[in-house]
């Protein structure tokens, strides 16, 4: 007769039979280990000479995949904009349909926003590299189909297309956000700088209604040389230096309340560091305790300041010195009017001669500064030029240079005479 301790030592045994044989069974059904591949990632970098691969779906349920590549290939055509390089169409026609797929990387599904980067890799099994390539614009081309032939292949009816912002409504969007979202010292300097605005178009708006009916050709000639050399405005007539450039119209009336930062700090006793301002305001600080009329002392101030920010404007768009304009501190009114006057909007940078109407700006200021006549070798330090280089921008301003105490300075005769291109003569 078996005891209970019988029972539970063959009840033991029995279950570590049936143990054994489940280990034994999921040993079998298990799936072969797959043997892991250690490869070398290689990132490729996007060359500007060289098309990178462009992602296309189609959301309209076409599949390619039916078609077999070698004999039936899918032929397809991508377009780049002459004028915006980086507009890219993709066009995929396949063989015997009447129907296009189209699609962009600048309208429709492309223009939402996007958090993430694609990229394809390339896995070489001999090699035991993964090569990674970018994509054409970080875009995936939603192929939408359209009918073969017609004039709205090349357009996305689902979206309207962006219509290029002007100038003018640029500043009004602009200002429309400044008025929902901008602090309140950003919409009174945005309602400022639109008062100001509405003027001068009131002023042209007169000046070209006076100026209707008889056509002076040598006076439009003139103007068309005068803008060519990005002059700031001017009069040829004025019999004093001091009207030849009216600072009135350089430094607009509301402006000046926001130029009082050198003149503060004079007032605080503080010092004007050359890391700070440039050398060319740090050199004529010292002007100002010359000065006894206190209006005329904080008008000096005023263009000091405006110099600065005018050459900080200026390093600001440029790869030399960018970083030292990181602290500086541009008000809201003129950091506007700069990028208007001298920001291509296109290419969000300074042409040449914008950078030259900047550059002409600073120098008639210099002059003001220095009674004109004035020694160009520390705001040529200050714009990153050669004196020779800045002696031909002074030139074009209507400059001449004399020997004074030893130095060189540019004065500023009147009536303005401005150079005239000759061409000489073979001997």
């Amino acid at each position: 007769m078996e005891t209970a301790t019988d029972l539970d030592t063959n009840l033991q045994e029995k279950m570590k039979k049936k143990s054994k044989k489940k280990k034994a069974e999921s040993l079998t059904t298990m799936e072969p280990i797959k043997a892991e591949l250690k490869a070398k990632c290689e990132p490729i970098r996007e060359h500007p000479d060289k098309t990178p691969p462009l992602i296309g779906y189609f959301p309209s349920g076409f599949n390619p995949h039916t078609r077999n590549p070698e004999s039936d290939p899918l032929p397809f055509t991508v377009y780049r904009n002459q004028d915006k390089p980086k507009r890219l169409q993709l066009v995929v026609s396949p063989n015997g349909s009447a129907v296009d797929f189209v699609g962009t990387n600048y309208s429709g599904e492309a223009t939402v926003g996007q958090m993430c980067t694609y990229a394809i890799g390339v896995l070489d099994k001999e090699t035991k590299q993964l090569k990674i390539v970018p994509i054409a614009s970080n875009k995936i081309f939603r192929l939408e189909p359209r009918v073969s032939g017609s004039d709205t292949s090349n357009k996305d009816p689902l979206t309207p297309e962006k219509e290029e912002l002007t100038s003018q409504k640029r500043a009004d969007k602009i200002r429309d956000l400044t008025q929902l979202y901008g602090t309140k010292s950003a919409i009174k300097g945005a309602e400022k700088l639109w008062k100001l605005k509405q003027k001068e178009d009131a002023e042209q708006a007169i000046n070209q209604k006076l100026g209707e009916g008889i056509v002076d050709k040598e006076a439009l000639a003139s103007t068309s040389a005068e803008v060519s050399r990005n002059i700031p405005p001017h009069d040829l007539s004025a019999t004093t230096p001091e009207k030849a450039y009216p600072l009135e119209k350089i430094i607009l009336k509301g402006e000046w309340d926001y130029l009082l930062d050198i003149w503060e700090l004079l007032l605080a006793g503080e010092e004007i560091r050359l890391d700070v301002y440039p050398s060319f305001i740090c050199n004529r600080v010292y002007k100002l305790d010359l000065i006894k009329d206190e209006s005329e002392k904080k008008r000096f101030a005023c263009v000091l300041s405006y110099i600065t920010h005018l050459i900080k404007f200026k390093e600001r768009h440029s790869v030399d010195g960018f970083s030292s304009t990181k602290q500086h501190k541009f008000p809201n009114i003129l950091f506007q009017k700069f990028s208007n006057m001298f920001v291509d909007t296109e290419k969000k940078r300074l042409s040449d001669d914008k950078i030259g109407l900047l550059i002409s700006y600073v120098l008639v200021l210099t002059l003001f500064v220095d009674e004109f006549q004035t020694d160009p070798i520390d705001i040529a330090r200050d714009l990153r030029m050669t004196s020779m280089s800045l002696r031909v921008h002074f030139e074009s301003l209507g400059c001449k240079f004399r020997r004074k105490n030893n130095v060189t300075v540019a004065t500023l005769p009147v009536p303005l005479e401005f150079q005239t291109m000759r061409k000489r003569r073979r001997r």
